[in-house]
């Protein structure tokens, strides 16, 4: 019994695969005039083309409130938790109830919670916000109604006063402040910034229940150093990271990727440069787009913004464009690019279609 198919079923199989694959669409970008504004695609995202006016002017000088810089150095004052040592020269029962070959934070007395403190013969005191010569005075005060022209020292050994830190910071052990005042700088100096993972336009110093966003990247740019602040018992200091600050690079650049940054912005360009740039193949120097506003949709339409980098004054511009997170930047691909990626998926089924014709010419041959 003979066995024939015809070979055109086959070739017309094939070129039927080949043409749906063609048809497949590619990504592209359209826009269609609707009143006044731009219309991409015909959806509800609006069209604006990046220009010199769009472009955000220079950056604002930083600046820091007042309140923070009016906090000056100044003598140390007790606070709760510190461990005080009062020396009391010929008097050894009173400087060294615990012996002299016990360490100096055994012999001190703690200041309580409330700020009291108690020393023999001179009783309960509350010592709070006292400087240190201010209890050394009150206490020769006190002891010189049972000794005679007493002489002491008075000596912080152990501090009570810190400040807590939180977020990218290599070490968040909370930090004592001392005898010696501590700035904002050494603060954060002592607990090394995460430099791959903070977000320097991001930080917070909280103070007596008040948020202070100081950005340190924008303080301390372009040779500028921020003045000292100085710190106060209680404060609070936090860096967030930056996994929540991400920029996408997708389309015809060399490397796409998400970009995360630490600064207090990014331009367009220095997006497309951490991806490689675009393309010099495949890529199309006139769609390059900033996608801004998808998720909010629903309360108002989406922005595309869209750049002529055909230009290479356009780069002037990108420079100036700060992209915000959440964007998405695209880059199109350019025609030659859309005809090659169907040429790629036509080759493979071209063998098929040579395959299906020989197939069917031998098996019409075949007994």
């Amino acid at each position: 019994m003979k066995m024939t198919l015809p070979v055109r079923s086959f070739v017309s199989v094939a070129l039927l695969a080949v043409f749906a694959a063609a048809c497949v669409p590619g990504q592209q970008m359209t826009r269609q005039s609707s009143g006044d504004a731009e219309v991409a695609g015909g959806s509800d995202v609006r069209m604006v083309p990046i220009t010199a006016d769009l472009v955000a002017p220079a950056r604002p000088v930083a600046s820091i409130p007042q309140e923070l810089l009016s906090v000056r150095a100044e003598q140390y004052r007790i606070q709760p938790g510190d461990t005080l040592l009062v020396t009391v020269w010929d008097h050894p029962e009173l400087t060294t109830p615990a012996g002299n070959q016990q360490q100096a934070v055994t012999n001190g007395r703690l200041v309580q919670p409330d700020g009291t403190f108690f020393y023999p013969y001179a009783g309960k005191l509350n010592v709070k916000g006292m400087t240190i010569e201010e209890l050394r005075s009150t206490l020769v005060s006190r002891l010189a109604q049972y000794l005679r022209n007493p002489q002491l020292d008075v000596n912080v050994v152990g501090y009570g006063s810190r400040v807590s830190l939180q977020g990218a910071f290599v070490d968040t052990t909370p930090q004592e402040l001392t005898t010696v005042p501590l700035t904002l700088s050494q603060a954060i100096g002592r607990a090394r910034i995460n430099a791959e993972q903070a977000d320097l336009a991001g930080f917070v110093l909280t103070r007596d229940g008040r948020n202070y966003a100081l950005d340190l990247d924008a303080l301390n740019r372009d040779g500028s150093v921020a003045p000292d602040i100085y710190l106060r018992p209680g404060d609070h200091l936090f860096l967030p990271f930056n996994d929540r600050k991400e920029v996408y690079v997708i389309g015809e650049v060399l490397r796409p990727q998400a970009l995360n940054f630490k600064t207090t912005d990014m331009s367009l360009t220095q997006a497309l440069g951490r991806t490689g740039g675009l393309n010099p193949v495949t890529s199309k120097g006139e769609a390059v787009y900033v996608i801004r506003g998808i998720e909010d949709r629903q309360r108002e339409p989406a922005t595309v913004y869209h750049l002529d980098a055909g230009s290479p004054t356009a780069f002037a511009l990108a420079d100036r464009f700060s992209l915000k997170p959440g964007d998405v930047v695209w880059v199109g691909p350019a025609g030659i690019t859309r005809w090659n990626r169907f040429l790629s998926q036509l080759l493979p089924l071209s063998g098929i279609i040579n395959n299906a014709a020989a197939a069917g010419y031998n098996m019409g041959r075949g007994d």
